[in-house]
């Protein structure tokens, strides 16, 4: 059977909003969106309220769309332009997989 995961660390905190929170009131976060895969990660924690308010939307390609775009290199209102016309172009509107549900 699984043991603890981080035996002896009783408390957390939550990368979010910065409240210390007991492990037991606290969600795991994998940046890599692959908590499944636990070999030489060290996870970071967020509370459980923090945790429901986070988008729990697939994130597969996030990281090659941020390049695409040149993230980081323009400014908020720009990139932001630019990435919500990407997504909507290649996956549809938000509203329109809401329906499909």
């Amino acid at each position: 059977m699984w043991g603890p995961h981080n035996q002896g660390q009783r408390t957390v905190t939550c990368i979010a909003c910065g409240s210390s929170v007991g492990r037991s009131e606290a969600r795991e976060y994998d940046k890599y969106g692959d908590r499944w895969d636990r070999d030489g990660k060290e996870f970071e924690h967020l509370c459980k309220g923090c945790y429901r308010d986070l988008c729990h939307q697939p994130r597969e390609e996030l990281e090659g769309l941020l390049v695409e775009i040149n993230a980081g290199s323009h400014p908020q209102a720009e990139f932001l332009s630019w990435y919500c016309a990407l997504v909507e172009e290649r996956y549809g509107s938000v509203s329109e997989r809401e329906r499909e549900r």
